[in-house]
This record gives structure tokens, C-alpha cells and sequence, in this order.
């Protein structure tokens, strides 16, 4: 099944729940609200769940079975994809939250919730625009002066530290790698964080 078919088939699936709601049922006229407040579910949960796989799923699956430098070609064109998805479901999140709680009217804690919302989306435009533009032309300088000594088709741990001991410049592209890579783990950590936070709060919300 092609992107096109799934997304498709999503959004009938989507459409079929509206129908058959009970406010559509009750011939009751939906409010502007409740679309705000599935616009605000929808992208909450896709970006959460995307988080929550990339980082603590996916990715270390991919690291324990690819060749390294096959592991990093495939997270250089992942994780552009991931941010940008994230950042625009934060974006939708804090937009849609924003409307229904406006700032004069809000609480203290709803105007928390939306200063998590617009933490996470800053945590990822500041992935998206800065810290992976950076390490993904830092681990190809990096990868050629690996392929130059033969390293980095191994799956899993790196003999990357013992060529870098006898290579000064491996070395400091190490250092320097690592320093960048750190700071964009941390950044998508704050963003999941932030995340995971309003999902605290939203379930003291829903009535089961």
C-alpha cells in the first residue's frame, strides 16, 4: 500500500468516527471547539508517539544491526523528517491549545501547559534549523576520514576509539562530534520531556 492509499485510508477511518460520533448522532451542530480540540489530541499524540519511538525505540534497533556508517546515512535523512513532523504537530498543538485557553482568561496552570508546548516546538526548531544541520556535516567529514582507515562497517560499538588514540584529527572530529550530537540529544530529550508533561496533563482531563 502506497503513502498515498494510507493516508487515505487514515482519514476515512477519521471521517468515519466524526459521522458516527454522538454529537453527529444527536443531530447536534459540532462547535469550532471540538475540531480545535481534535486538531490539539491528533498532533499532541502523533508528535509524543513519534518522540517516543524515535529516541527510545527505533533508533536503538537500528544502532544494534546496521553497519555504523549505513546507521548514520539513514538517521541523516530520518531525523530532518522527524523534526519537521514534530515541529509542525507542536505547532498545530500550540495554536490549537492557544485558541481554546486564551492568556488573559487561562490559569496559571493552563498557561504552563502552553509554556511546555512552545518549549517542545523551540527544542525542535532549534534540531531542525541548528544542531542537525551541524552534526550531519560533521559525521560525513567524519565518516571519510573513518573509511580512510577502514572503520565503520562494523555493526554496533565502533573501533572508532582505537584508530582515534594513533589519529589526531579523528580525535578532535570526536570531540567535536560528540559535542554537537550531545547537544541535539539533549534538545530532543527537552522536547519529549515537555511532552510528556502536558500528557500528564491532558489525562487528568479525560473522563473514561
Amino acid at each position: 500500500m502506497g503513502w498515498l492509499s494510507r493516508f487515505i485510508t487514515a482519514v476515512a477511518f477519521l471521517a468515519i468516527g466524526v459521522i458516527f460520533s454522538p454529537d453527529t448522532l444527536g443531530s447536534k451542530s459540532t462547535t469550532l471547539s471540538t475540531y480545535l480540540k481534535l486538531a490539539h489530541l491528533l498532533s499532541f499524540s502523533t508528535a509524543f508517539g513519534a518522540a517516543l519511538w524515535v529516541t527510545f525505540i527505533g533508533g536503538i534497533i537500528m544502532f544494534k544491526n546496521l553497519p555504523r556508517h549505513q546507521f548514520g546515512n539513514l538517521q541523516s535523512k530520518m531525523f530532518p523528517a522527524y523534526f519537521s513532523m514534530v515541529g509542525v504537530c507542536c505547532a498545530v498543538s500550540v495554536a490549537s491549545f492557544g485558541y481554546l485557553h486564551p492568556w488573559k482568561t487561562s490559569s496559571t496552570t493552563e498557561r504552563y501547559q502552553l509554556g511546555f508546548l512552545l518549549s517542545s516546538f523551540a527544542f525542535n526548531l532549534a534540531n531542525l534549523f541548528v544542531f542537525t544541520p551541524m552534526t550531519i556535516e560533521m559525521m560525513k567529514q567524519r565518516h571519510k576520514v573513518e573509511r580512510e582507515n577502514s572503520v565503520g562497517e562494523e555493526v554496533g560499538w565502533s573501533k572508532n576509539v582505537e584508530v582515534a588514540k594513533s589519529n589526531p584529527q579523528l580525535a578532535a572530529m570526536n570531540k567535536k562530534f560528540g559535542m554537537i550530537h550531545g547537544l541535539s540529544s539533549l534538545a530532543n530529550i527537552m522536547s519529549f520531556g515537555s511532552l510528556a508533561i502536558h500528557s500528564w496533563y491532558l489525562a487528568g482531563k479525560i473522563d473514561l
